[in-house]
């Protein structure tokens, strides 16, 4: 199936097209010629199929689960379904750039309507951002990834501090990232100069994706044991591999054999 939809802007460059694939009780989005984007099991729409969204939620090993949240870049809806389903707590607000995703997120891949818990934006997910006040929300998720990496208004120091600015005390902002990109080095450090240091980075263990989280407040260096322990219990909970994602936080991040430096 082919889905297109067209940006009345400046040209050619503005042009979305979406592919929709299905097998093996998979459905799967992407945009044109890309990799997979987004990809939903039929018989189970709210379960996170692609290995990098479980590892979005890699930060609540650290903090508790968001009451405000902000997600930019909507997909197929995977993020934006699990939090509906499993974060009865939060209120989650998605800005999407182009309506026909919001269009194919609903119709193809069961994104529920907008609710006291749920609202969907069609615009700029920069020009949100500078808009909201500071300190109003507990956590931002940026998925607005493409074959040509992350749209320049979203990569900017300036942005990256405005992300900061609006989150709350103890504040987390999530970004996914291909570790194979040529600026991957480049946002990690703009990354780390904003957060003063507080940055993590969980590589997915499918394809290149790497989580990179940007904390509001130092994390006390936690210890291997106390993430262990709660790493299990969080498993329990959501039923995502958090054990696995300590293990990972390893291979990017500094440490010694006792504790975890952020």
């Amino acid at each position: 199936m082919l889905f297109r939809s067209k940006r009345f802007s400046r040209g050619a460059e503005d042009e979305v097209v979406i592919d929709i694939s299905e097998e093996f009780g998979v459905r799967k989005l992407h945009f044109g010629n890309d990799d997979t984007q987004s990809a939903m099991r039929i018989n189970n729409p709210t379960e996170l199929v692609l290995a990098y969204s479980r590892c979005v939620f890699g930060f609540l090993l650290f903090v508790e689960p968001p009451r405000d949240a902000l997600l930019i870049g909507l997909g197929g809806g995977s993020i934006a379904k699990w939090v509906n389903d499993k974060l009865p707590q939060a209120r989650l607000t998605c800005v999407e750039l182009h309506q026909q995703v919001v269009n194919v997120a609903r119709s193809m891949f069961a994104l529920p309507g907008d609710s006291d818990r749920l609202e969907v934006i069609v615009g700029d997910g920069a020009a949100h951002v500078y808009a909201m006040p500071d300190a109003c929300t507990d956590l931002i998720v940026m998925d607005a990834y493409s074959a040509t990496g992350i749209a320049s208004p979203l990569a900017t120091p300036e942005f990256f501090m405005a992300c900061r600015d609006k989150l709350a005390d103890n504040g987390v902002l999530a970004i996914n990232l291909w570790g194979s990109d040529k600026k991957f080095s480049e946002y990690c450090n703009r990354l780390s100069d904003v957060f003063d240091g507080k940055l993590l980075c969980l590589p997915a263990r499918q394809k290149g994706n790497v989580i990179a989280f940007g904390f509001k407040r130092a994390q006390g260096e936690p210890r291997w044991d106390q993430l262990t322990d709660r790493a299990r219990d969080l498993e329990v909970a959501y039923g995502l591999e958090f054990p696995e994602f300590v293990a990972d936080l390893a291979r990017m991040n500094p440490h010694n054999d006792r504790k975890l430096f952020i």
